[in-house]
């Protein structure tokens, strides 16, 4: 017997006869038939099930809920009663089926109703999240049951093709760069004040990459937005200011940082090309925006006097930023290829910090101590 169907249990006895009836159209893929329709928000707790028990990954229909992922897709939901947006549900139903087509619609007999027995049972083959985010938005506001979802229905043919289905529709999802992302996310703060600073900053103005999150090596692009959101989020943290003013402080930041590193003024001014100062120098990488921002977070806690921070970032016009100096490699590089890595970010920011002045703390020293010693 195939793990997502079992016995009927005495309330699934007990609703035989009755139907739950939902407005569809009628399509056809791959020989079968499937529906669509809408379902409120209400009902889908109660008749989705999601198939979480407690089985090898070979016997279930789906991945085990993430249950880390719910919080911000429930907050989501509940943030933006009006304007959020949520894609169709996709479930196989074990047990009949009937369409009855509506013959003077104008469509045939593709619109109309299904009729699917109460004693049936939903399985979600895509959205279980999106199925368990809207359970816990309900609860804090019920209000929400009113509005709909798209859902797709499918005959249940059992475990394997139920496991075939998943698999197709995760086969080619593919997610959105984050430069993108940045880009179109209109509700976040962050992401507004790095279009601002990519859009309007002289530093950056012409020289970010706003839709891929990485350069090739021949773009004339300095930076992607994605390294610059990173950067500037690194910078604001924790910082307890408006919005506005964040977006000032985050713009007279980097062009302090500017100030002191020259070769991104000559590239605006085509005295150097994007691509041979990002092959030559660790400056022009997101982990240097990555680090910087992290630097100038550290300033700005210890002193939110401008002349202060200022006059300490002056001191970054000593840095060496060329790949040649040996400093960089175990902290920015390995083997002679920059790194992400949050160590090698962590070791970046170390050599910045005693650079300009500023103390490690015991965690950072900790890991500077280790990389002395050649363990990291």
């Amino acid at each position: 017997m195939d793990s997502h169907t079992s016995t009927k249990t005495a309330d699934e006895t007990t609703s035989a006869g009755f139907d739950y009836v939902f407005p569809a159209i009628r399509g056809v893929q791959a020989g079968r038939e499937f529906y669509v329709s809408m379902c409120p928000l209400r009902l889908i707790p109660r008749i989705f099930l999601f198939d979480d028990v407690e089985l090898p990954a070979e016997l279930r229909a789906q991945r085990v809920l993430n249950k880390g992922r719910l919080p911000a897709l429930t907050r989501y939901l509940l943030d933006n009663p009006d304007d959020y947006v949520f894609s169709a549900l996709t479930a196989s139903v074990d047990g009949e089926m009937r369409f009855e087509g509506i013959t003077d619609s104008g469509l045939g007999m593709r619109a109309g109703q299904i009729r699917i027995p109460m004693s049936a049972r939903f399985l979600i083959n895509d959205g279980q999240h999106r199925r368990a985010a809207i359970e816990q938005a309900l609860r804090e506001n019920p209000d929400l049951g009113h509005e709909t979802i798209a859902v797709v229905f499918f005959h249940d043919a059992g475990l394997k093709r139920c496991q075939q289905m998943f698999a197709d529709l995760n086969r080619h999802a593919v997610r959105p760069a984050r430069s993108i992302g940045v880009l179109y996310d209109h509700r976040d703060d962050l992401a507004n004040i790095t279009r601002l600073l990519a859009m309007s900053s002289p530093v950056f103005r012409g020289h970010i990459e706003m839709e891929s999150s990485n350069l090739s090596k021949r773009s004339r692009k300095l930076f992607t937005l994605s390294a610059l959101h990173s950067g500037t989020r690194c910078l604001l943290q924790g910082l307890k200011v408006e919005r506005d003013k964040a977006a000032a402080l985050a713009q007279a930041y980097w062009e302090a940082v500017d100030a002191q590193i020259p070769d991104w003024a000559l590239v605006r001014q085509r005295v150097l090309s994007a691509p041979d100062v990002r092959r030559d120098y660790i400056h022009s990488h997101g982990i240097a925006l990555h680090a910087l921002g992290r630097l100038g977070n550290s300033l700005l806690h210890e002193s939110t006097s401008p002349s202060r921070w200022r006059a300490r970032l002056k001191r970054l016009s000593a840095v060496d930023w060329s790949r040649n100096n040996p400093a960089w490699e175990g902290r920015a590089m390995s083997a002679g290829r920059v790194q992400k890595s949050q160590q090698h970010l962590a070791l970046t920011v170390n050599y910045l910090r005693r650079h300009i002045g500023l103390e490690l703390t015991p965690e950072e020293q900790e890991l500077e101590d280790a990389y002395l010693r050649g363990d990291v």
